[in-house]
């Protein structure tokens, strides 16, 4: 299929925008319009997704079962996903903002 094709009449306009639409998700033009996102289906996403959960669990875990003296266990990183900067700003603080600290974990499990 030659793009000249539409210049030259021999390919509508609406054949176009279907042809592209419908393009593979490794073509160029989707990379060029999703990034990095193209490659990653929603499987990916959920399982990144799934991955992230079970480790917060596991943390969670660990952190409610060590001792009180000890070293708290460093708090999980999430799966980098595509379109995500490669040098977060955050600090890790803020990173823990929304997960529950210690002792909230403890009163809960007690």
């Amino acid at each position: 299929m030659d793009l000249l094709d539409w210049h030259r009449g021999r390919l509508t306009s609406r054949r176009l925008a279907v042809l592209v639409k419908h393009m593979p998700r490794d073509s160029a033009v989707s990379r060029e319009l999703d990034g990095d996102g193209a490659e990653w289906t929603v499987t990916d996403y959920l399982l990144a997704a799934a991955v992230d959960h079970l480790a917060a669990a596991n943390w969670m875990f660990a952190s409610v079962n060590t001792d009180e003296d000890s070293e708290p266990p460093e708090a999980p990183v999430p799966v980098p996903r595509p379109g995500d900067r490669t040098e977060p700003e955050e600090t890790p603080e803020t990173l823990n903002a929304g997960l529950p600290g210690r002792t909230e974990l403890m009163k809960f499990f007690s």
